[in-house]
């Protein structure tokens, strides 16, 4: 069976640094409106400048999958590059699209002749190339091919054109996601984990210079069940009842992670977890904003 890497060419401006650094910003899960919203305000007044800036949008419309007007209303943010996961295709639109998104990739461990792709390149208007891959873990999820395996093709084709990968592992098991960085040590310049929406605290750079991080977390609410209302997953779980989950209200929060790389060895440099808690005014705004929209419509 024959793997073909699809390259998508994005071009961003931002000086490099004197040490020769390139910065990645990695965000979390982005869940529904709240976790739109937060990022908005997080990249427009707080985030540090950064020469890349990646989310996982597999939950931006609504907790589930994405739309089209989602990913333009997070580019018009700053983002600049999405990730996936087991609900890339939670909605039939993205079918519509997802081909047409070069700088989109959904988890590359899919079987051939899935939509979209698994893996491209982005190209930093200074010329400097940063190699993104999205992969989904097997534990507890789904019987897909090996991301090691997947992992191992496409960084083998990739480092032909550049030395700086950025890996977004979306997998359930802590154990797989640290397998995997360490398996990848010194091959890519950084694996960070995605999907279980809870942030880890154990950040480093391995023995390879590999950056890694387990859970990048989620940018959504505060307040929820990794972003679900709590009384629905309180229906679920205490009283064993079917009940349809919904994003929670509230303030919500950004999660992520910073990645400093030197951009001739793709080595990693530095890793810093991020943390940002929107303000409880804005959201209380944001949410009054949203009745009367909705007031309006109805």
């Amino acid at each position: 069976m024959r793997r073909v890497v699809l390259v998508c060419i994005v071009r961003y401006s931002l000086a490099m640094d004197p040490q020769n650094n390139i910065s990645v910003l990695f965000l979390g899960d982005v869940i529904g409106k709240p976790g739109r919203r937060v990022i908005k305000q997080y990249l427009a007044e707080h985030a540090p400048k950064a020469h890349l800036i990646i989310a996982n949008a597999e939950n931006a419309a609504h907790g589930f999958g994405t739309t089209e007007s989602n990913l333009q209303e997070l580019r018009d943010a700053g983002v600049q590059a999405f990730t996936g996961g087991n609900h890339t295709f939670d909605r039939k639109e993205i079918f519509e699209f997802i081909d047409q998104q070069q700088n989109v990739i959904r988890p590359a461990n899919y079987p051939d002749g899935t939509p979209g792709q698994g893996a491209c390149i982005v190209e930093l208007e200074d010329g400097v190339k940063v190699g993104m891959i999205n992969l989904l873990g097997r534990v507890f999820m789904e019987p897909l091919e090996s991301p090691f395996l997947v992992a191992e093709k496409l960084i083998e084709k990739m480092s032909e054109e550049t030395n700086i990968i950025i890996v977004d592992m979306h997998a359930e098991a802590t154990a797989e996601k640290i397998a995997l960085g360490l398996y990848l040590d010194g091959r890519v310049s950084a694996v960070v984990g995605t999907h279980t929406h809870v942030q880890t605290a154990d950040e480093r750079i391995l023995p390879g210079g590999t950056a890694f991080l387990t859970d990048a977390g989620c940018c959504g609410p505060i307040d929820g069940v990794i972003g679900m209302d709590k009384a629905a997953v309180f229906r679920r779980m205490v009283k064993q009842l079917p009940s349809r989950f919904e994003v929670a209200e509230g303030p919500a929060m950004v999660n992520g992670v910073l990645f400093e790389i030197d951009n001739v060895t793709g080595k990693a440099k530095s890793i810093r977890r991020i943390q940002f808690k929107e303000e409880v005014e804005r959201a209380d705004q944001s949410a009054s904003a949203d009745a009367s929209e909705l007031s309006q419509i109805v």
